[in-house]
Order: C-alpha cells, then sequence, then structure tokens
C-alpha cells in the first residue's frame, strides 16, 4: 500500500514538471525563432511559425492537460509521440532554434516507452535533434553535409542510449524496490496474523489450562478434606469420647483433652493451609511484583538470609492462574532454601517479555545434585516435581541448575498472556 502511494505520488510530480517544461521550452523557442528570422537563417512565414506553434502547444494541451491518462494506454502513446514527433520536425524546418523545445521529445519517449521501444522511439527525436544541431535541414545537402549529420546522429544516439539505459536501470531497481516492499508488507500481514492466531490459540489454551486446574484443585482440595481434616475430626471425636470414658481417671481424661485440642489446632491449620492455596492473599490487591516484595520481605525477616527482589521490563497484569503459579514458585523456592542451602543470600528476578515472564530464584547455599532423586517434604511443600506440574498446567517449564557447593537458581518460564486475551 505504502509503496503505491509514494509510486502514485512520484507519477504525479513528474507529470508536473513534465508539463511546465514542455510549454516553457516551446514559448523559449518561439521567442529564439522570433529574434534570429532573417539572420542568416531560412526565411519561413511569421503566419506558419506561429501556426505551427500554435499547433504544438494545442496538441501538447490536449493530450498532457486535459488528458492526463494517456500515459496509462499505449496506444494513445503512439499516437501522441507520433504527431508530436512529426511538429517537432516541421518546428525544426522552421527555426533551428526550435531544437531547444524538440529534445523534450526524449523526455516524453522515456515516460510513454518501455524497454527497447525506447529506443525505437528516440531515434526519430534525435533525427530531428541532430537537424537543428546543424543549424537547419538545409545544411545538411552542402559540403560533407550528410558525413556531418551522422556524425552528430551517432552521438546524439550514443547520448540517448545511455541516458535510457541508465533510465532504464533505475526503473528496474525502482521496480523491484517497490515489489520487495510490498511482499515485505505482505509477509508482516502474514507474521501479524499468525501472532493473532497464536495468541488466541494460546489464550485458549490457557482457558482449557484454567478449566482443568480447577478440577485438579477441587481433587486436590477432597484428597486433602478426607485425608486430613476429616481424619483430623475423627480423631477428635474418638479423643472427646475417650476422655468422657475416662471422667473417673484424671490423669487418662486430661491427656485424652489434650491430644483432642492437639489434633483441633493441626486441624485448623491445615485449614489455613488449604485456603491459602487457592487464592493467595498476598495478590489481593496487589500487583506481582509487589506480591513477591511482601513474600521476599516476609521471608527475608523470618529466616534472616538476605533475600533481594529485581523486577525488568514492563510490569503488567496476567491472568491469575499465571501470577498465582509464579507466587507459589517463588514461595516453594524459598521454603526450600531455607530447608536445605542453608544460604547467606538469595536474588528473584521477575523479568517480563514480549512473550513469556521467567522468575528466576538464585542462592549461595549448598546446592545439590539435581540427578540424584530427593525426599518428599514432609511439610507438605510443593517440591521440584510438584512446581513442574503446576506450571505445566499453564504451558509453563521449570529449569533446575545446582552442583554441590555451589548454589543452586531454579527458572520458572511462563507465557505472557494479558487479562481479557482468553475472553
Amino acid at each position: 500500500m505504502e509503496s503505491a502511494e509514494v509510486q502514485e505520488g512520484s507519477a504525479e510530480v513528474r507529470q508536473w514538471w513534465l508539463t511546465w517544461l514542455t510549454y516553457g521550452t516551446l514559448a523559449g523557442s518561439l521567442l529564439l525563432a522570433l529574434a534570429t528570422r532573417g539572420v542568416g537563417l531560412p526565411d519561413r512565414p511569421l503566419a506558419l511559425i506561429l501556426g505551427l506553434t500554435a499547433a504544438t502547444a494545442a496538441w501538447l494541451f490536449w493530450w498532457i492537460t486535459l488528458h492526463p491518462a494517456w500515459g496509462q494506454r499505449r496506444g494513445h502513446m503512439l499516437v501522441f509521440l507520433i504527431g508530436q514527433i512529426v511538429l517537432s520536425a516541421f518546428l525544426v524546418w522552421c527555426s533551428p532554434f526550435y531544437g531547444v523545445f524538440t529534445w523534450t521529445g526524449y523526455l516524453f519517449v522515456a515516460y510513454a516507452l518501455v524497454g527497447y521501444w525506447r529506443l525505437a522511439g528516440a531515434v526519430p527525436v534525435a533525427c530531428i535533434a541532430a537537424g537543428s544541431q546543424l543549424g537547419g535541414f538545409q545544411n545538411i545537402a552542402g559540403d560533407n553535409g550528410w558525413l556531418i549529420y551522422l556524425v552528430v546522429l551517432g552521438c546524439n544516439l550514443l547520448i540517448v542510449m545511455i541516458m535510457l539505459s541508465v533510465e532504464t536501470k533505475s526503473e528496474e531497481h525502482s521496480a523491484r524496490r517497490a515489489r520487495m516492499l510490498d511482499e515485505l508488507a505482505e509477509a508482516n500481514a502474514k507474521l501479524e496474523r499468525a501472532l493473532k492466531e497464536n495468541a488466541g490459540l494460546h489464550a485458549q489454551l490457557m482457558v482449557q489450562a484454567r478449566e482443568a486446574g480447577v478440577l485438579d484443585e477441587r481433587q486436590r482440595m477432597a484428597g486433602e478434606i478426607h485425608d486430613v481434616l476429616a481424619q483430623g475430626f475423627t480423631g477428635i471425636v474418638t479423643q472427646l469420647e475417650a476422655a468422657e470414658a475416662a471422667a473417673d481417671r484424671p490423669a487418662d481424661h486430661r491427656r485424652h483433652l489434650e491430644t483432642a485440642r492437639r489434633l483441633a489446632r493441626e486441624g485448623l491449620a491445615e485449614a489455613r493451609r488449604s485456603v491459602q492455596a487457592l487464592r493467595p492473599q498476598h495478590l489481593d490487591g496487589a500487583a506481582l511484583p509487589e506480591a513477591l516484595g511482601e513474600v521476599v520481605q516476609g521471608w527475608s525477616e523470618l529466616t534472616g538470609v538476605r533475600a533481594d527482589l529485581v523486577t525488568t521490563g514492563s510490569p503488567r497484569r496476567l491472568l491469575p492462574e499465571i501470577e498465582t503459579t509464579l507466587l507459589r514458585a517463588a514461595q516453594e523456592g524459598l521454603a526450600n532454601v531455607a530447608k536445605h542451602a542453608g544460604a547467606e543470600r538469595v536474588g528473584l528476578t521477575l523479568s517480563y517479555m514480549e512473550d513469556v515472564i521467567t522468575l528466576d530464584v538464585r542462592d549461595d547455599g549448598a546446592g545439590f545434585d539435581p540427578a540424584e532423586p530427593r525426599e518428599t517434604d514432609e511439610n507438605g511443600g510443593f517440591g521440584l516435581r510438584a512446581m513442574r506440574e503446576r506450571l505445566a498446567r499453564i504451558a509453563g517449564t521449570l529449569e533446575v541448575e545446582s552442583e554441590p557447593g555451589g548454589g543452586t537458581a531454579i527458572s520458572a518460564c511462563v507465557p505472557a498472556i494479558g487479562i481479557g486475551s482468553a475472553a
């Protein structure tokens, strides 16, 4: 589209200067012809000179000014060029000073014709120009007149061939450039459509992952209620019944009540942990960088280990599933550092990129061999395998780099899908 507009604008500019240059040289030639009448030149009738000049101006006015679309029609171009060449020959026959005007025939040939047709059209124009340069066609009949005329004509044709060759090469280069621009614009349009389609497919994947995540979360909650909370309540009921049965034995009575109280506290802690796992309270009303900042600051105050958070790129709101997953990954990464690393310093980097968001957690602790199997966290933490599974639900990945004594670095990478993309 842009290349077509540039070509159209160039055509308008060329049409403008071609028009006024032609009228200007015709007027200048007329003034020179009138000023030099009878000065060693053929004395043509004034009426003939004025009539031919008026006819030429009318010819130009009809074709160029009133009907500029002639340049787009090959048949009309030939009619115009033939008439222009014939009129130019008669003008030079009247006065050689009309050669100032007739050289514009080269411009019309270059404008109206293409390829080798330009050379064919330039030959008669060169013949007329050579006649004007000799002082008129009547001088050709003199001594060595034809020889001199052929030499001058050959020089004109050589110059014209060079000029037309350069013009043709320039137009071919412009045409190739225009085609390249069109192809590039088409490729960009296809790429933009592909990116939109990819974003739509990614959004659909996130919707499906969200639905699958809801189902997985329900199953997880059902398992925790059955395995933890329900069993805890059963134990409390059993202990209370045992305490009632041991009412006459104060020591056993107190022991059963204390056990029931401990089970109740443990069940309350499990219930709170399960609720927090559904919706992190750090993300309530806060953006992900601020929520991570709160987590990092709280963890550092609790453990006494220095922890720093760096955010790069332009932060933006993401789908809740993505922000929750990254927050959980940060919490679990920090928990693993506190439990296993013995580190003195921890660094977290949250990077917002065009297509993905990454979270890196690095420590200078003891490290480990990633190839060796790890024991399951007895306190119910995610663990690296659980982190990978949770990231996989939203098309994310987890990379772990560590070695004994060399610290540990984990990197979570998730798609950068903003709120509203899945609508």
